[in-house]
């Protein structure tokens, strides 16, 4: 490894993080007449107007600001605007009858989707206990824990393990199929991973410990393929591998059309979801104060699947996904899958001290830094060609917020000073 190579990338990580990309959402996102985050903006970062307020895209304006100001970013400047975010969060979002938080809202806080997701759930677990590891604002904490005791009384699955995901505003299961309420999903017990490992983080409670251990063993022994350590999308309750159909609540399926299966609906896996799941397992099993290298196999199959198939050594970047055994069906470039594996590679780096990570790491860093980033507004395209055309140009949605962005250059500079010592 060249150490100024390092020093470069690491320079260039920085130089982003704190003059564009931050920037960027400081001076934009706050919502002086109503509270909250406006999230929806177009290719040169002005406000598109979208009337509506996700569950998702607040919570995850207040992990970013909350998490950027914890890491040591914007000079104390970022309190105030996570406690404006917080505050709507809290005052509008959450059902006062029923508890847990409304999916959408419009901008001045009306309710226009009443159903509990628990992907959003896990996201408010996730940035509240954020906000008051950052801030010590104790309602973060206060809230985070409440989803929590909601999740485990109306969410938990106890005859098969995990949790149901779908629920009308009562914390009714919705129906099944296209409602959602026959499935079980990779995308919300990785997150959910991901969100008690900082509720645990902030509380230090056992019991948070113990499901964080659960969900990591269900994530390692049910979810992920047998042999080829991939992530499985869609299960069925009882843990069956189900068809990845499209839900009426969606999200990450905004690229696609309308049809309600995914060609190849039950052979195929994220490379992006893959790099993410290994960093946010090692990042939890530090948290737990256990050693990583107990999956140091699991890990290693993982990041070799992913270097050998989701890299894209002719153009650079991450392809979207392939089938579990290996290969490529979709080889656009989705942001955030870019901005995962950067942080996961990095990882990659440091356990196995492998050249081979390194320069697949200096591969989508590349691609990320020369095609993806919108050259003077500061964000990121959502969607580009394999060889890195803008397909899509929004910088803001409901889907495609700050959360993948910033956290990948904190988390990136983060391990790269790591690597540096080494």
């Amino acid at each position: 490894m060249n150490r100024n190579d390092l020093l470069a990338l690491k320079n260039e990580a920085e130089n982003h993080l704190v003059n564009e990309l931050l920037p960027f959402w400081t001076t934009r996102m706050k919502d002086e007449n109503n509270g909250g985050y406006i999230t929806h903006f177009d290719k040169d970062g002005k406000d598109t107007g979208e009337d509506e307020k996700s569950l998702i895209a607040q919570t995850r304006c207040l992990y970013t600001i909350s998490s950027a100001h914890l890491a040591g970013y914007g000079d104390g400047k970022y309190v105030e605007l996570a406690k404006h975010g917080a505050d709507f969060l809290i005052d509008k979002m959450w059902d006062k009858e029923y508890g847990g938080f409304f999916w959408m809202t419009d901008r001045r806080g009306n309710v226009k989707i009443d159903q509990k997701i628990i992907y959003g759930h896990s996201f408010a677990m996730y940035s509240l206990s954020e906000y008051t590891l950052a801030t010590g604002d104790p309602r973060g904490l206060d809230y985070a824990e409440k989803v929590f005791d909601l999740i485990q009384k109306y969410c938990a699955d106890t005859m098969y393990g995990g949790y149901r995901e779908m629920f009308h505003r009562d914390w009714t299961l919705c129906g099944p199929g296209s409602q959602g309420g026959d499935r079980k999903t990779l995308d919300v017990h990785m997150h959910l991973m991901e969100a008690y490992t900082t509720l645990y983080e902030c509380s230090g409670k056992d019991v948070h410990r113990r499901k964080l251990l659960e969900d990591i063993d269900l994530l390692v022994n049910r979810i992920i393929h047998p042999v080829y350590k991939t992530g499985i999308p869609q299960f069925y309750k009882d843990w069956t591998v189900a068809p990845q159909i499209k839900f009426d609540i969606i999200w990450g399926w905004d690229r696609f059309s309308d049809e309600g299966q995914k060609g190849n609906a039950t052979d195929n896996t994220c490379y992006g979801h893959n790099a993410e799941f290994a960093w946010l397992l090692i990042h939890a099993l530090h948290i737990l104060k256990m050693d990583p290298n107990i999956y140091s196999d699991l890990f290693r199959t993982i990041f070799e699947h992913t270097v050998n198939n989701g890299i894209d050594h002719e153009f650079g970047g991450v392809f979207v996904e392939g089938p579990h055994s290996g290969g490529v069906y979709d080889k656009e470039k989705e942001f955030w899958q870019q901005a995962e594996a950067l942080i996961g590679l990095l990882d990659a780096v440091i356990m196995f001290g492998d050249e081979k990570y390194w320069e697949a790491y200096k591969n989508v860093h590349r691609f990320v830094f020369d095609k993806v980033i919108n050259k003077g507004v500061g964000e990121w395209y959502p969607l580009l060609s394999r060889r890195g055309e803008p397909i899509w140009t929004h910088m803001g949605h409901s889907w495609k917020i700050n959360y993948h962005t910033v956290r990948s250059m904190i988390q990136s500079i983060r391990r790269l000073k790591i690597i540096e010592l080494i």
